[in-house]
């Protein structure tokens, strides 16, 4: 199982949300390259990045601190936050980025991602976000009319490999991962399946290694220490 540690941008800065609610915010860096330096001192091959701006407007505010992260780090990135058209995903990729997430375009515009996964293959994946069973677009804000596990395969069936999937109602509470909602996807479909929210202990860890999924985001966590990054990657393994 791929750890990939995260950075959520907003103004530059490396801050995170608790249950994806933008008034509370904490700011952990004003330099989030610094931070990607850190990850791959501890050992992380990869980064996850959210333009935490950018999924509420739909414009790339942080493209500039996403690529600084990039060149400082080396690493692996993927990025998510207001990819809603070809031109961006076109833009982030050619300039290094090395995956591009769609999250709100997924659930609005399923032929652009279609579109997407057609051209640019495994450089593709798409965000759900779940908020009461019910996939949450426009950087959480809104609920859609879409259940989560029928978009979920909806998105296999059009070709998508790679699904990041997130519990908002577990992100940034520190109160464990949702094991139940991973197992079932990763039972039920043919995909990469990458588990974000709520990643919060060494035993959420060993949970989701046992499972045998792709991967997991951790985000909090790291910034408070409650997860060392070295040892999560080491389980992993």
């Amino acid at each position: 199982m791929l750890i990939y540690p995260a950075i959520d941008l907003f103004d530059g800065k490396a801050v995170r949300l608790l249950r994806g609610d933008y008034a509370q915010m904490t700011v952990y860096s004003e330099h989030p390259e610094e931070i990607a330096l850190d990850f791959a001192a501890q050992g992380a091959s990869r980064i996850h990045l959210v333009d935490l701006e950018g999924a509420k407007s739909g414009e790339t505010p942080n493209f500039d601190t996403v690529l600084r992260i990039k060149k400082a780090s080396g690493l692996f990135c993927e990025i998510g936050g207001g990819v809603r058209n070809m031109e961006v995903i076109s833009r982030y990729l050619d300039a290094g980025i090395d995956r591009v997430i769609l999250g709100t375009a997924a659930v609005t515009q399923p032929g652009f991602v279609a579109e997407a996964a057609a051209k640019y293959g495994e450089k593709i994946a798409v965000g759900v976000d779940v908020k009461d069973g019910y996939v949450a677009v426009k950087g959480w804000t809104e609920k859609s009319e879409e259940e989560a596990f029928a978009f979920c395969r909806r998105m296999n069936d059009i070709g998508v490999r790679t699904l990041i999937c997130t519990d908002i109602s577990r992100d940034g509470a520190m109160q464990g991962t949702n094991l139940n909602l991973y197992r079932e996807l990763s039972q039920s479909l043919g995909m990469q399946i990458i588990a974000s929210g709520g990643v919060s202990s060494m035993d959420d860890v060993r949970a989701l290694a046992a499972m045998d999924i792709h991967g997991a985001i951790i985000g909090k966590a790291y910034y408070t220490g409650a997860i060392q990054l070295r040892e999560a990657i080491e389980v992993g393994q």
